[in-house]
């Protein structure tokens, strides 16, 4: 199952808005407001590579206030 880590940037103020978006998506398992150079931190899983590209492409960087995105592809889950 595909997983990435979604950095996102947001306009100014619009980051606990963005944040109630994102976790009504689904794929979207967990999402964060950060200080730093990102505004928001969210972790993304799917069935697929093409569906998780879909997600982040045409769900995630849509939204409204969302202004540039930098997604990291998890290329293997750690086990306990």
């Amino acid at each position: 199952m595909p997983k990435a880590f979604v950095l996102i940037n947001t306009e100014i103020g619009s980051e606990t808005e963005v944040v109630k978006e994102l976790r009504k998506i689904e794929g979207v398992e967990e999402a964060y407001p950060v200080y730093g150079v990102y505004d928001i931190v969210a972790k993304v899983s799917a069935d697929t590579m093409d569906k998780l590209k879909e997600i982040v492409t045409w769900r995630i960087r849509r939204l409204d206030k969302v202004r540039s995105t930098l997604t990291m592809i998890i290329i293997e889950e750690q086990t306990k």
